[in-house]
């Protein structure tokens, strides 16, 4: 087997040059659920067909966000750079999940490849778009009663996966050599990991001094996507949340703390989004936010090590000062909710 042949025969890996299936292709790949393995094929994904991008990581595990069951393991899926569900067929959900990509969907480009595949309908595109819509909605039992909820890849993402034992060494090991990292960023990872997992145990970590039980305050400030702000230190957040460290069913988690002390833009204002155990749209307060560049890094929770969801955070008005465009900060009124 010549060198060419063993690279087209290797799973993908991050930098390999990809190019998304043609509607047909991917239609056979699908069940009637417009599944593949458990995982829908979205009608988000759809405008992606015939299109390049490059592999940004293998999805070889992934954290739990339904059952709380610890790290999970994909099979087969990769990260196209920084492609994210819009939630455009899925009641406008704001939650911004990285798309996964079966690489039954994906045809690997060489060098001597000729240019993109011709986007041109082929026939299936308007069967597909049918089929993925239709698995974008399912019924399911909720508080006894059969109700229609919206389905897709975060709510069935238990389902296309498999438990990870914590002390599975192969699940950290994948990571280094299925080329997602190098072995200094993967030691470093590893090391803090620990430290930090060892530290929250023992309880000397920087934790956040609950307050409560009690209501945090409401804050707005008419904040919208591309203004400036600043994250509140630890302190300043703390005396927002209830004895739960919740500010009105929110949560301000150990993944935020870096963050604190940082100018960053405000990306969106969330309002609704999917839920991932139930399938249900959720209406957010008014005072949420998204922040640029603001996600979970999979680093400061042992269970969830070298996780890549890279799931945004979400945050309180309450939890920063705007920043006038002078570049002082600004005196932020705050009435405590009712």
């Amino acid at each position: 087997m010549t060198n060419t042949d063993r690279a087209k025969s290797r799973a993908l890996r991050p930098g390999d040059v990809v190019e998304v299936r043609s509607t047909a292709e991917i239609l056979a790949t699908l069940d009637g659920d417009a599944a593949l393995a458990n995982m829908p094929f979205m009608p988000e994904m759809l405008r992606y067909t015939g299109s390049r991008f490059r592999v940004s990581r293998r999805v070889d595990k992934i954290c739990d966000t339904i059952a709380y069951t610890g790290s999970r393991r994909l099979r087969n899926t990769v990260y196209l750079e920084d492609l994210r569900c819009d939630g455009s067929s899925h009641g406008g959900c704001q939650a911004g999940c990285k798309l996964y990509w079966n690489e039954a969907w994906l045809r690997r480009v060489d060098d001597d490849h000729e240019g993109p595949a011709d986007r041109r309908d082929d026939g299936n595109g308007e069967e597909l778009a049918s089929l993925a819509n239709k698995g974008a909605r399912t019924v399911r039992s909720l508080e006894g009663a059969p109700t229609e909820v919206w389905r897709c890849q975060a709510t069935e993402a238990l389902k296309a996966s498999t438990h990870l034992r914590g002390f599975d060494i192969r699940q950290y090991w994948r990571e280094m050599t299925n080329g997602n990292f190098g072995l200094y960023e993967f030691c470093r990872i590893m090391a803090t990991g620990i430290v930090i997992e060892i530290a929250v145990r023992l309880g000397f970590s920087r934790r956040l001094p609950l307050r409560g039980p009690g209501k945090g305050p409401r804050v707005s400030l008419g904040l919208k996507p591309g203004d400036v702000v600043t994250v509140r230190s630890p302190g300043e957040i703390a005396a927002t949340l209830d004895g739960s460290g919740l500010d009105r069913g929110l949560s301000f988690d150990r993944e935020m703390l870096p963050f604190c002390g940082q100018t960053v833009r405000v990306k969106d204002r969330v309002v609704n989004i999917v839920d991932d155990k139930t399938g249900r749209l959720l209406n957010i307060r008014k005072d949420c936010l998204i922040l640029e560049g603001a996600v979970c890094s999979g680093t400061k929770s042992f269970g969830c090590l070298y996780c890549p969801r890279e799931i945004h955070a979400y945050w309180r008005e309450a939890w920063v000062q705007s920043v006038e465009k002078n570049g002082e900060r600004s005196v932020i009124a705050s009435e405590q909710s009712a």
